[in-house]
C-alpha cells in the first residue's frame, strides 16, 4: 500500500491557509501562478514558516523563459536565503539552456546554494530534449523529486511517457505528475501510474468582482483560487486509492 501525498501550489496568503486546512501534505508557495508559477515575495514566505505542513518556496526571479543569467543568478541565491530564514522547508528550482537542456552548470551553483534544504526540479525538466539525460543530472544534482507533466501542456495527456519516466528513476528519486491535475482527471493517472505524490493547485475559478480592474488591465476576467473543499476532496480520493 502506498500513502499518495498531496502538494498544493498557492500564491498568496488565503491560498496557504485553505491548503492547510484542507489537509495538504506539502505546499508549493508562489506568486503568480497564472504565469506558471514565480518566488513568492519575502512577506509571504514568513508567513508561511516555520509551517504546520512542509513549505517549499518556489526560485523563480521572472516571468518567461529558464535561462536565466549571472543577475538572476543573483537574486536566486538571496530568494534561497530568505527561504531558508522563513524556516521553509525547501525550494524549487530549475534552470535551462537554449536548447532545452537543464543548465547543469546554473543547477549546480543553485543546488549547492540551497544545501540543507529539500529541493524539487520543477517544470524545466518537460522543456528538455532527452528526458533519460536530465533524469541522471536530476540524480546528480541531489533533487529529491521531479515535478513533471511528462512534456505535455498536463500530465493527463501524456500518461505513457510518465509511465516512462517513473521507470527509468528506478525509485532515485520521486517522480510527481502536475499541470492539469484535477478532481476530474486524477483517477486516470492513479490508474495507470503508481505514484507516491501528485501536485495540483485544488483551485476553482471565480470571476473578477470589478469589471474596472479588468478593464485596467490589473486582473484577468477570472482567476484561480486554491478551495479548500476541493483539497479535502482531492485528498479523500488519494487516500481511496491508497488503501487499495
Amino acid at each position: 500500500m502506498i500513502d499518495i501525498k498531496l502538494e498544493v501550489c498557492v500564491d498568496d496568503a488565503d491560498g496557504l491557509y485553505a491548503a492547510i486546512e484542507g489537509g495538504a501534505d506539502r505546499i508549493e508557495l508562489c506568486a503568480a501562478l497564472s504565469v506558471g508559477g514565480l518566488t513568492p515575495n519575502p512577506g509571504l514566505m514568513t508567513l508561511a514558516g516555520p509551517p504546520p505542513v512542509p513549505v517549499y518556496a518556489m526560485i523563480r526571479p521572472r516571468p518567461g523563459d529558464f535561462v536565466f543569467s549571472p543577475t538572476d543568478l543573483d537574486v536566486m541565491r538571496r530568494d534561497i536565503d530568505a527561504a531558508r530564514d522563513a524556516g521553509l522547508a525547501g525550494v524549487v528550482l530549475g534552470a535551462s539552456l537554449a536548447d532545452g537542456r537543464l543548465d547543469t552548470s546554473m543547477l549546480t551553483k543553485l543546488t549547492g546554494h540551497a544545501a540543507g534544504l529539500g529541493m524539487t526540479l520543477h517544470r524545466a525538466f518537460d522543456l528538455v530534449p532527452d528526458f533519460v539525460d536530465a533524469m541522471e543530472a536530476a540524480v546528480e544534482l541531489g533533487f529529491e523529486r521531479i515535478l513533471t507533466s511528462g512534456g505535455a501542456k498536463s500530465a493527463p495527456q501524456a500518461i505513457d511517457r510518465l509511465a516512462e519516466i517513473f521507470e527509468r528513476a528506478a525509485g532515485r528519486l520521486s517522480i510527481m505528475p502536475g499541470s492539469g491535475v484535477t478532481l476530474d482527471t486524477v483517477d486516470a493517472l492513479l490508474s495507470k501510474l503508481t505514484v507516491g505524490e501528485v501536485h495540483s493547485s485544488c483551485s476553482v475559478r471565480e470571476p473578477a468582482q470589478d469589471p474596472r480592474l479588468v478593464e485596467m488591465g490589473f486582473v484577468s476576467a477570472d482567476r484561480r483560487r486554491t478551495d479548500a473543499a476541493t483539497v479535502r476532496t482531492m485528498k479523500a480520493k488519494l487516500a481511496a486509492r491508497s488503501a487499495r
